[in-house]
């Protein structure tokens, strides 16, 4: 039986024993991430839902949602695949203000909802397959949109989290019933990072919870993420000025400062938006000068070594032939900031989905010799590569 199927089976029975002897949890004091009271934030990770339309992701019993909406004024709709686990909600909380809920495939549901301003799953989005559910959810959210979502780190066993998306064999126990076999998406935090990534969310955040006593296996990962605004489909650059650039600064240097939070741009004074950089003074190295202007541009320090080269670019601005080096700059020192009498400042690290328009011509042909894929449109220039792309994935080091 496919995974899906096992599961939808499982909670339709686990609900019916539920039905069976008329439980039904109550309503929390605090929207509770892990099993366990008092570990782990509130609600106030979804932020301000005061009058926001919220999705709870297979809701069950439907007392999350009620909280929500009783104690923060959200409008929550709960949605749950099981029709027993359905009727356990509706047959204690329908009558709440600000709460109603739906039995459908969230899937499904959301491909004709209006969209939510926020959603969240408690324990549940690893009941489904994230390569059908996540696309699902990005269509289903407004832009801007936070989703927070509560998932086994190590799965009923004490076995850590899978690098593959594949579901794993769980048995759920059960204090007075015969175990229910289900199949859980148990994946390790970077992969559902990688996951969120590749279907239009930014993630903000993943803490992992372990159970409150030591000698308990399970850790809980909570992930905090948010669904990314519509982009044109490609970025614009333009030319910093209609004049020629002087003679002197033919030959120059251009450096890829790349963090978690994305890339390192400033803003010159003529308006574009611009990589760390400038011209190659006589006797030094490239990498001497990216690092001197790292330095003097941003105030971040850099050695030499912490310097690689990409390859040069080559092209012509009126009669000017101009020699562009692009780096990348992998470890570094200190915060950037705006620096005295310098024409580039308001230094700010953006996300390579969301890049801005405005790029300097010379910035802009760096990226993409670096990352081909990346949507910017700019003059063309011949690109020598020194040595093979590195991937945007390689993460950054900064020195102790």
């Amino acid at each position: 039986m496919p995974a899906e199927e096992t599961n939808t089976r499982a909670w339709q029975i686990y609900g019916q024993r539920q039905l069976d002897r008329a439980y039904t949890p109550p309503i929390p004091d605090q929207l509770g991430w892990t099993p366990w009271a008092g570990i782990g934030p509130g609600a106030e990770v979804l932020g301000d839902v005061t009058g926001r339309r919220v999705l709870d992701i297979g809701s069950g019993a439907g007392h999350h949602a009620a909280h929500l909406a009783q104690a923060h004024g959200a409008r929550v709709t709960g949605i749950e695949l099981s029709p027993t686990q359905h009727e356990r909600a509706v047959s204690t909380h329908a009558n709440v203000d600000g709460a109603e809920f739906v039995q459908a495939d969230v899937t499904e549901y959301l491909a004709v909802a209006e969209p939510f301003d926020a959603a969240y799953a408690i324990g549940t989005l690893a009941f489904i397959d994230p390569h059908r559910s996540l696309p699902a959810l990005r269509d289903g959210l407004r832009p801007g949109a936070p989703v927070v979502l509560s998932l086994l780190h190590t799965d009923l066993n004490g076995r850590g989290p899978s690098t593959e998306v594949a579901p794993r064999a769980q048995m759920i126990l059960l204090r007075d019933d015969p175990p229910l076999p289900t199949h859980m998406w148990v994946l390790a935090p970077q992969l559902w990072e990688d996951l969120l990534t590749e279907y239009g969310f930014r993630v903000e955040a993943i803490d992992l919870f372990p159970h409150p006593d030591e000698s308990a296996t399970v850790v809980q990962q909570l992930i905090r993420a948010r669904r990314l605004p519509a982009r044109p489909a490609r970025v614009s650059s333009r030319p910093r000025s209609t004049r020629a650039p002087s003679a002197h600064a033919a030959v120059g240097v251009g450096a890829i400062v790349l963090s978690e939070q994305g890339i390192l741009l400033g803003r010159h004074r003529l308006g574009t938006l611009e990589l760390p950089g400038g011209t190659v003074e006589a006797g030094e190295s490239f990498e001497e000068t990216v690092v001197r202007e790292l330095g003097e541009e941003t105030g971040l320090i850099a050695r030499p070594e912490d310097v690689k080269l990409l390859g040069t670019l080559v092209d012509h601005v009126e009669d000017i032939l101009r020699v562009t080096v692009g780096a990348l700059v992998h470890a570094w020192q200190g915060q950037s900031a705006t620096q005295p009498d310098e024409s580039v400042g308001d230094w700010a690290w953006y996300p390579l989905d969301h890049l801005p328009d405005g790029l300097f011509v010379c910035s802009a042909q760096i990226l993409t010799a670096w990352c081909p894929d990346l949507p910017i449109d700019h003059p063309p220039a011949h690109f020598t590569a020194f040595a093979p792309a590195t991937s945007p994935r390689t993460g950054p080091a900064r020195r102790p």
